[in-house]
């Protein structure tokens, strides 16, 4: 049986855009230590692969009064501080956060996430994104955001010259001999010297080699630029689609493009987002969910779907009518994927406003499910066994409720079929998935 991969996103209060409303969400989700503490150890008993936080380096700009009602993205830790304090209080669980391509600096990024592989002993990884939101480049002395086309041309640059830093230092460089007073290996130490079109960069980074050669790339593109730099660079991938024909498709085009890069499939982990509301009977997890859909308020799903959408004005709109076509863009500078998925979406259902905001208040257009633990556990293996993925992202509704009962009622049914884990065999993020340890360039 093949053991699936398994990761927790903790998004603030929990990934529905209600969450907050729910009466047992942790309300100060985003600004609580204690609290990310709590679920990062749950999410360690449970035997997880990693935790996962996204970042985004700016508020969203949009009808304030709505996103008064939606404040997930508003207000929360930056991630890599957050992970490095959790570092200490978790002994196995990986640890993965988003940095951007876009408004960080490939210097500052392999040093940031060198140390925290160094701080966890090797559990750190990194979530390549180029920002989705427009209204990040105004924090960045920028008028404009980057055009899609060049965000990923510096990302995949970006990825290059990061990973030549974190080769600096040979694995054995360090002799710390007192003895003969040297403590390190000058032949062993190297300048990257990299002169390209977005970034010159001379090196070498004053930080020894990471623990895991390099900490785990991981990357969440749809687009043909984004499958593009994930088949190059990417070692876990995660994506979003909510039938499994669809990541089928998407998880035989992105691993199809891996030769060309010397790359062999298996050297990427697809993790599929999955949003699940389970309880002991079927009727109980739907209570639970048509519970946390009615606190959905029709200004904060006007705002979902303008968001996704690419910003298209829909405050006219009846909410129980059909959104006409001529008002939805062709094309967006934040994520051009998530809007090709919610027109097709649109287009096959013809969805009314209500009825499709109500499909991406948990989910954001990944896949969910409402059942048993053994629903959720048949349809997790189906996808995997399906090749649709290797493994989950799993997206509590609430936290910490929703995360729970998924740890309670479905890890144990997971771990019954062999499907995970019962106990940590392996202490890197690479060995719990899998992916080997990257070769230094510099080294005979």
């Amino acid at each position: 049986m093949k053991r699936i991969a398994l990761g927790a996103h903790f998004p603030s209060m929990g990934q529905h855009v209600a969450a907050w409303m729910h009466p047992d969400a942790q309300i100060d989700g985003g600004h609580n230590f204690r609290w990310f503490t709590r679920m990062a150890q749950a999410a360690e008993r449970a035997r997880f692969d990693f935790v996962f936080m996204a970042d985004t380096v700016g508020t969203r700009d949009g009808d304030m009064r709505a996103l008064s009602r939606w404040p997930q993205y508003m207000a929360h830790f930056e991630p890599i501080s957050l992970l490095s304090a959790t570092a200490a209080v978790t002994e196995h669980v990986g640890l993965v956060c988003t940095a951007s391509t876009s408004y960080y600096e490939p210097y500052n990024v392999a040093r940031l996430f060198g140390t925290l592989d160094h701080i966890s002993e090797g559990r750190a990884g990194w979530n390549v994104v180029t920002t989705a939101n427009a209204a990040a480049s105004h924090n960045f002395s920028r008028d404009d955001h980057y055009d899609v086309a060049d965000r990923y041309k510096r990302a995949r640059e970006f990825v290059e010259v990061v990973k030549g830093l974190w080769d600096s230092w040979e694995d054995d460089a360090f002799l710390r001999d007192r003895a003969t007073g040297s403590y390190f290996d000058p032949a062993k130490l190297h300048r990257l010297d990299h002169d390209g079109r977005f970034f010159k960069v001379r090196g070498p980074l004053n930080l020894a080699r990471p623990p895991q050669g390099h900490p785990v790339i991981a990357q969440a593109g749809a687009s043909e630029d984004g499958m593009e730099l994930a088949a190059e660079t990417a070692e876990v991938v995660f994506q979003s689609k909510s039938r499994m024909q669809d990541a089928q498709a998407f998880y035989a085009e992105v691993k199809g493009r891996m030769g060309k890069y010397g790359r062999a499939p298996g050297e990427l982990k697809m993790c599929a987002g999955l949003n699940v509301t389970v309880a002991p009977t079927e009727a109980e997890a739907r209570e639970k969910f048509a519970y946390i859909q009615s606190l959905i308020h029709p200004d904060v799903g006007r705002e979902l779907v303008s968001v996704e959408l690419g910003g298209a004005d829909l405050s006219d709109l009846p909410l129980d009518g059909p959104i006409p076509w001529e008002r939805i863009p062709t094309e967006s500078v934040m994520s051009p994927s998530r809007l090709a998925a919610m027109r097709a979406l649109v287009a096959r259902e013809n969805l009314s406003l209500r009825q499709l905001y109500e499909r991406y208040a948990g989910s954001r257009g990944s896949a969910q499910i409402i059942g048993t633990p053994t629903q959720v556990a048949d349809m997790m293996q189906e996808w995997v066994e399906r090749e649709a993925c290797d493994g989950f992202i799993i997206q509590g509704s609430y936290f910490p409720g929703g995360f729970d009962d998924f740890c309670q009622m479905v890890v144990p049914e997971l771990q019954r079929r062999g499907l995970m884990r019962t106990e940590y065999e392996t202490r890197t993020l690479r060995d719990h998935l899998g992916l080997p340890r990257p070769r230094n360039r510099f080294a005979a």
